[in-house]
C-alpha cells in the first residue's frame, strides 16, 4: 500500500507540474528567447508524448521542491538524520515550506528551504536558493532504503552547503541565465536568475527550437512532415551520439563554453578542450556519467551502426525492463544473424531472453556517489548499468548460481 501512495502521489505531483508549465494563459516568454515555443506548445500537438515523457528520468532532472516531489518522511521518529550526539539535522515543514534545519545541543544553528529537487529515479538532492546562488543541502533521499542520507561527497562528521554551479545545471536543467557580469560579485559561486530556470530536460533541449516548427504545423496542418525541428533518426550516428555525450560523458571535461548552446547537429567538441588519451582503458571510467565512452569502447558499438536510441527511447520510462533490453540485444545477436550468446547450451530459453544485460552490462558500483543512512554506518554505493557492452565472467557465474540452486 505505501509503494501504490507513493506511485500516486509522484503522478500526481508530476502532473501538477505539467500543468503549471503548459496550461493556457500562464505561460511566459521563454527565457532563452523567442526562438523557443517552450513546453505548451509541444504538448497540444503531442500530447501522449509528453504523458509519457512525465515519468522518466530526463524529465525528473530536475523539478521545483514541493510535497509532492520531495519523498523522504517528515513524520516525527523519521525525519532526523543524528550527525553525532549533539548535531542533527531534522526534516521540518513549516509555513513557507519544506526545510532541513541543523541543530547543535538543542538550538537550531542553520535552516535552509528545499527549493530545487535534483533527480528522483535511485535518490533525491535538493538544492535551495541563497539570493542569487544556488547550494546543495546536505541531506538527500536514497530510494531504495527509504532513508534520509547524507548528499553525494558529504562528509558524515560536519555539515556543509556546497555551491553549485552552471556545471551541474547544464545537465539538470534545460536552462538558466547567469548574472550579467557586473551583477556578478567577488565570489566563487556562480549567480543565476532563477526566474529563467528551465526545470527537466525539456523538449527542445533535445530537438531544437521550436517556435518556427510549430507556427508552421499549425498553420500548415496538412502538412505531416515535421518541418524546421530537429528529429533524432534525421541525424548522422555522430549527431545522435554527441547530443547524448552533452550530459552523458561526464561532468570534468574542460569545456570552451556553455552547452546550454548546444544545439542537435552540432559537433560536442565546439564545446569542449579535447581528451588526450591514446589508450582508453574502461576500468577507469566511472559507470555514472561516461556512458558516452564505455558504449563507444564496446565491440558492439565498433562493430555495427547502432547509437544510444538503438535501445532507450528518450519519451518512455523502460527502467528496470530487462525482457525489451534484451530484445534489442537479440535483434542483432540470434541464430540466423551474427554470433549468438556462446552460454545458449546451458542456459534455458526463458533466460535467454530476460537476462542479456545481467551478464553483459551488469550494474556495477559507482565512485562518484557515495552516502551514509546512519550514524556509524558504512558508506553505501549506487549501483549503476555499465555501458560497456562486454563478457563479465563474474557476472556469468552468478547467473549460473541462480539457475542451478
Amino acid at each position: 500500500m505505501k509503494k501504490v501512495l507513493a506511485i500516486a502521489g509522484i503522478c500526481i505531483a508530476l502532473l501538477a507540474i505539467l500543468y503549471v508549465q503548459l496550461k493556457p494563459g500562464t505561460a511566459s516568454a521563454d527565457p532563452r528567447g523567442n526562438a523557443y515555443a517552450g513546453s505548451k506548445a509541444c504538448a497540444r500537438c503531442h500530447a501522449k508524448i509528453a504523458d509519457s515523457y512525465l515519468h522518466t528520468a530526463h524529465f525528473m532532472a530536475s523539478m521545483p521542491a514541493t510535497a509532492g516531489t520531495v519523498h523522504g518522511s517528515f513524520a516525527a521518529g523519521k525525519n532526523t538524520f543524528s550527525i553525532d550526539q549533539n548535531q542533527k539535522i531534522v526534516m521540518e515543514k513549516r509555513g513557507g515550506g519544506l526545510y532541513q534545519t541543523y541543530y547543535v545541543d538543542g538550538k537550531a544553528k542553520d535552516a535552509h528551504r528545499f527549493d530545487v529537487v535534483f533527480g528522483g529515479v535511485k535518490g533525491e538532492s535538493y538544492l535551495y536558493w541563497k539570493d542569487d546562488r544556488l547550494y546543495q543541502l546536505p541531506l538527500s533521499y536514497f530510494n531504495r532504503q527509504d532513508e534520509w542520507s547524507t548528499s553525494p561527497g558529504y562528509k558524515f562528521s560536519f555539515v556543509d552547503f556546497r555551491s553549485i554551479g552552471k556545471r551541474c545545471l547544464e545537465c539538470h536543467v534545460s536552462y538558466v541565465n547567469e548574472m550579467p557580469g557586473e551583477k556578478q560579485q567577488l565570489s566563487r559561486d556562480e549567480q543565476f536568475d532563477k526566474s529563467t530556470m528551465v526545470y527537466g530536460i525539456d523538449c527542445e533541449r533535445c530537438h531544437g527550437p521550436g517556435a518556427q516548427h510549430v507556427d508552421f504545423q499549425t498553420n500548415n496542418p496538412q502538412v505531416k512532415t515535421a518541418k524546421f525541428i530537429a528529429r533524432y533518426a534525421s541525424l548522422s550516428r555522430a549527431q545522435r551520439m554527441d547530443a547524448c555525450a552533452v550530459c552523458h560523458s561526464g561532468i570534468h571535461t574542460s569545456l570552451l563554453k556553455s552547452t546550454f548552446g548546444f544545439m542537435p547537429g552540432d559537433t560536442f567538441a565546439k564545446y569542449k578542450l579535447p581528451e588526450f588519451q591514446q589508450h582508453l582503458d574502461t576500468t577507469q571510467l566511472d559507470v555514472h556519467g561516461k556512458q558516452f565512452q564505455l558504449l563507444q569502447s564496446s565491440k558492439c558499438y565498433l562493430n555495427s551502426k547502432m547509437d544510444c536510441g538503438t535501445c532507450h527511447d528518450t519519451h518512455q520510462n523502460t527502467r528496470g525492463n530487462d525482457v525489451l533490453y534484451a530484445q534489442k540485444c537479440l535483434s542483432c545477436h540470434n541464430n540466423a544473424g551474427h554470433t549468438y550468446c556462446k552460454m545458449s547450451n546451458k542456459l534455458g530459453a526463458d533466460v535467454l531472453k530476460s537476462k542479456c544485460i545481467s551478464c553483459h552490462m551488469p550494474e556495477l558500483t559507482t565512485n562518484v556517489i557515495s552516502v551514509q543512512v546512519a550514524d556509524k554506518a558504512p558508506p553505501v554505493r549506487f549501483f549503476v548499468h555499465t555501458h560497456h557492452i562486454a563478457i563479465y565472467p563474474q557476472e556469468v557465474k552468478k547467473i549460473l548460481a541462480f539457475i542451478n540452486k
